[in-house]
C-alpha cells in the first residue's frame, strides 16, 4: 500500500514521494515520481532514474532540473533509493560510502548478511515498474537512465532486458564494475569471490553478448576525477567499436561528476528518450 510523503506542483505536474512495503527487499521503501500535465487526460510513458552513491530519491529531482523539459514532453520520471533502509538492514561495519546503505549497485546480493535485503536488480526492473504500472496514469512504455553506479544500473537493466526499455541513457556511469575498484568491492560482498557471478552485472560483458540492441546515449566528464581508475568509459568504447553496437559515447571537455554536469545535458537526454517513447507508443 502506498503511502504519499509529499506531493508539490510544477510546471503544471505534480512531483510527489511515496514510500511503501516492498516485497523483494523486505523492507520499506521510498520513491519519487514526476508525473506532467499530460498524466491527467492519458497514460504517459515513464523514464526511470538510478541514481548513484550515497544518493536518495531527492538528489536527481531536486538538483537536476528535469522536471520543465519532462512537462513539455508528456513524460513521468520515477525516482527509487539506491539501496534498501531500515534498522534491520545491513550496513557496511566500517561505514564507508561505497558498501551498504546507499550503495545497493542494483544487483540481486546471494551472500550473507546481505542476500535478506539487496535484491535492488529485482526491485528496479520488476517490482517497481508493476506497482508504478498499477497505481499511477502511466503507460508500459519506459526506458531508463542513470548516473555513476545509477548508470551502471541503468546499463546492466536495458542490456539484461532489451524488450522491456525502449532506450537507455547514463552520465558517468560505471561501465566495467569487475574491474574497478568500486566495483570489485561491492560484487565481492554482494555476490562472493566467484567472478563467473560478477559478469552479468557488467555491462561491458554483457555488451559481448547481445543480440538485441537498445539506442544508448552515455555523457562523461572529461575532468571526472573518477573517470581512469572507477568509470573505463574506454572499456565500454571499444566494445561498442567492437560490436557496432548503436551507441553515442560523448566526453564533454571541463565536465566533472557532479550534478552541474547533469543539469548541463539532461535536457539532451529527455529528448533523446522522447524520441523513442513516441515511436513505441505509436506502433
Amino acid at each position: 500500500m502506498l503511502q504519499q510523503i509529499s506531493k508539490n506542483k510544477v510546471f503544471n505536474g505534480w512531483h510527489a514521494q511515496y514510500s511503501h512495503e516492498s516485497t523483494s527487499l523486505a523492507c520499506n521503501m521510498r520513491f519519487a515520481i514526476y508525473l506532467p500535465p499530460q498524466a491527467e487526460h492519458r497514460p504517459v510513458p515513464v523514464l526511470y532514474w538510478l541514481s548513484g552513491l550515497t544518493c536518495t530519491d531527492e538528489n536527481f529531482m531536486q538538483k537536476a532540473g528535469a522536471q520543465r523539459v519532462a512537462a513539455e514532453l508528456g513524460i513521468a520520471i520515477v525516482a527509487p533509493d539506491t539501496s534498501p533502509r531500515g534498522e534491520e538492514v545491513a550496513d557496511d561495519p566500517d561505514g564507508n560510502y561505497d558498501l551498504g546503505l546507499g550503495a545497493g549497485f542494483y544487483v540481486n546480493a546471494t551472500e550473507a548478511p546481505w542476500a535478506q535485503h539487496y535484491q535492488m536488480y529485482d526491485y528496479v526492473s520488476k517490482e517497481l515498474p508493476h506497482l508504478i504500472e498499477c497505481q499511477f496514469n502511466v503507460s508500459d512504455v519506459k526506458s531508463i537512465s542513470g548516473h555513476s553506479m545509477g548508470g551502471h544500473g541503468a546499463l546492466i537493466c536495458a542490456l539484461k532486458n532489451p524488450m522491456q526499455y525502449r532506450s537507455v541513457s547514463a552520465f558517468s556511469p560505471i561501465v566495467n564494475p569487475t574491474n574497478c575498484p568500486w566495483g570489485s568491492k561491492a560484487l565481492t560482498a554482494y555476490l562472493g569471490d566467484n567472478r563467473a557471478a560478477w559478469l552479468v552485472y557488467d555491462a561491458c560483458e554483457l555488451m559481448h553478448n547481445v543480440t538485441t540492441s537498445v539506442p544508448m546515449l552515455v555523457d562523461q566528464g572529461q575532468a571526472d576525477n573518477f573517470l581512469e581508475e572507477q568509470l573505463l568509459t574506454s572499456n565500454l568504447l571499444e566494445v561498442v567499436e567492437a560490436k557496432n553496437y548503436p551507441a553515442q559515447i560523448r566526453m564533454q571537455a571541463g565536465y566533472d561528476h557532479s550534478y552541474y554536469f547533469i543539469a548541463t545535458f539532461i535536457e539532451e537526454h529527455l529528448r533523446f528518450h522522447a524520441k523513442y517513447l513516441r515511436e513505441s507508443a505509436s506502433k
